[in-house]
């Protein structure tokens, strides 16, 4: 089976997952921290690409892409994982 990217997570979405995530924080804390180093990935592509560029690393830019993309992705795979009922994904009605 093929499965297809999301449309990218808007900010606002984002910021609904983390609030999401902050409220639930005691009762599922790896989920937490799974998404805390999912938006720590998507900083440090955002911001990483510059210095990239600036420094002439053309190895860093997949890597900068991968980082932007890990929460679009981490979302995906919690999404199929939740139509599967393999885990139950309250966050997910986005």
């Amino acid at each position: 089976m093929i499965y297809h990217m999301p449309p990218h997570l808007k900010l606002t979405q984002l910021q609904r997952i983390k609030k999401w995530h902050v409220a639930h924080r005691s009762d599922h804390p790896l989920e937490y921290q799974l998404w805390d180093a999912m938006l720590i990935l998507w900083v440090m592509g955002r911001v990483g690409w510059l210095p990239a560029f600036a420094l002439d690393a053309p190895w860093a830019y997949p890597l900068c892409l991968i980082a932007m993309l890990a929460p679009d992705f981490y979302a995906m795979v919690r999404a199929r994982a939740h139509r599967s009922h393999t885990v139950r994904c309250d966050w997910l009605n986005f």
